[in-house]
């Protein structure tokens, strides 16, 4: 679960109770404005939110292992108020 933070945390399924907590870092520093987690291939991926970009996050270390710059995908002249920024990931195995 994400709070929009640098922080993500892990909920017992059951209770939904906090199990875990990873601080989400690369080589600036943390990352936050983290949402729209999707669990892939045994890594964390998470829409920067007001960002193109998603980040492959290792779920032991909170270590950004990857970024995919999606810049272009949203074209400006698609942008208006219903839809201004990317927000979501769509996984299919």
């Amino acid at each position: 679960m994400s709070n929009g933070s640098s922080i993500i945390y892990f909920l017992d399924k059951e209770y939904f109770t906090e199990v875990s907590r990873i601080e989400v870092f690369d080589e600036s520093g943390p990352v936050d404005q983290l949402n729209e987690l999707e669990y892939i291939n045994g890594e964390i991926w998470a829409n920067v939110y007001l960002s193109e970009t998603i980040v492959r996050i290792n779920p032991n270390t909170g270590a950004v292992t990857g970024k995919i710059d999606l810049t272009g995908l949203l074209k400006p002249e698609e942008k208006d108020s219903k839809t201004d920024v990317l927000n979501g990931i769509a996984y299919d195995s």
